[in-house]
């Protein structure tokens, strides 16, 4: 059983809906990324999305791409950002990371050694958001027989056609993107989420976590009503990029995992 698969079950014999959480690696820079990092669990967060800085992040709002254009400019790598899930596992071994970006820097690194370096620092899952199920055999399914999960995006706009086809060799949970567009473009309606979540799980057995347009307390309490749990990045980014304190940062964040859980 991975952590992925550990934490669900957790959740579920307590009925509590997962709170995930996106920060990008090494925003602002390393230290600072890294004692937001350590504070999630205590904040209540679930499962951690870390994001891999890229320099053409395409499926990235503003908010996204500014963070990784921080992060880059500040020295962030594919082994720095390993390294900071390395340091995070001294003092955490149950929180799942899953590492979050596109598949140049993975491929760049070697696909076998990613893998090999990914699983020693303590990644969990991926999510490549440029490799569809008709690439699999380029990452998924070696990262499945790294014992990696590989976790699959579907959208509004995957219908029941393609949805088998997305489902295909996806393990630790689906990530239902609640809107069309961009990370931070719109926001999340839990009246149009729900109906879709419903669709998705007639299909697959995996939780659905709904990501995308989820910013306050509120929404993710009525996103994760509706699903297994929510997802909120851009809005904890923003306040990253605005000079917030670690302390206020979690403090946010608290708010959001609050919200999911009352769920």
């Amino acid at each position: 059983m991975s952590r992925i698969d550990a934490k669900f079950a957790a959740l579920n014999s307590d009925s509590k809906k997962a709170f995930v959480a996106y920060i990008m690696a090494g925003d602002p820079d390393e230290a600072r990324c890294f004692d937001v990092m350590k504070g999630l669990p205590e904040a209540g967060v679930d499962i951690i999305e870390l994001g891999l800085p890229f320099t053409d992040p395409m499926a990235d709002g503003e908010t996204i791409q500014l963070a990784g254009q921080r992060a880059l400019e500040a020295g962030m790598t594919l082994n720095k950002t390993l390294a900071m899930a390395r340091a995070f596992r001294e003092n955490d071994t149950t929180t799942p990371i899953v590492l979050m970006g596109y598949y140049n820097p993975i491929y760049s690194h070697g696909v076998e050694a990613f893998l090999k370096d990914a699983k020693d620092a303590g990644i969990d899952g991926l999510i490549v958001v440029d490799l569809p199920p008709e690439e699999d055999s380029e990452l998924c399914i070696p990262a499945q027989a790294a014992g990696l999960n590989f976790i699959r995006l579907a959208t509004p706009t995957t219908d029941d056609t393609r949805l088998p086809k997305v489902l295909q060799n996806t393990s630790g949970f689906v990530y239902y993107v609640s809107i069309t567009g961009i990370t931070g473009a719109a926001e999340a309606q839990a009246t149009n989420v729900g109906p879709e979540v419903a669709r998705i799980k007639s299909q697959t057995d995996l939780p659905i976590i709904v990501g995308f347009g989820i910013k306050t307390p509120e929404q993710s309490e009525a996103i994760a009503s509706v699903a297994d749990g929510a997802v909120v990045g851009s809005a904890i980014v923003e306040r990253i990029a605005r000079g917030d304190s670690a302390t206020d940062v979690l403090a946010f964040v608290k708010t959001l995992a609050d919200g999911a859980h009352r769920a």
